[in-house]
């Protein structure tokens, strides 16, 4: 299964970024294999509004079943669940340990956004 999440920088040992919209990155990893690579969002860190409606875009267009994150708002949540993509919030740690929490079953997808949108 793939699953991307939220970062302040690339790989498994990044800091989750406890943000979704104005996550620095994405990192798409494969839960089976281990495989990962970034997915810049520089595009949305600094964005007037939208942030969240456009990194759900682009977390939807990745191919992945599930986003791991801090938190994620409304609109993003709704995005995203449009998209098929599970939303699991409450991580934290670096990447590696996120993808590892999740794999063990302490990471579940939640029914809604935890948040209100603009969320810093």
């Amino acid at each position: 299964m793939k699953v991307a999440v939220t970062s302040q920088g690339e790989g498994l040992e990044a800091t989750v970024d406890p943000r979704f919209g104005r996550a620095r990155c994405f990192v798409v990893v494969d839960t089976e294999t281990g495989e990962h690579h970034t997915v810049d969002n520089a595009q949305n860190v600094q964005a007037a509004q939208g942030a969240g409606i456009q990194a759900g875009r682009t977390v939807g267009g990745l191919g992945v079943a599930a986003i791991l994150s801090g938190h994620v708002g409304p609109k993003a949540f709704a995005t995203l669940r449009a998209a098929g993509v599970e939303v699991c919030t409450g991580a934290t740690g670096t990447v590696g340990e996120a993808v590892e929490t999740f794999k063990a079953g302490n990471l579940p997808p939640v029914t809604d956004a935890d948040v209100e949108g603009h969320w810093v």
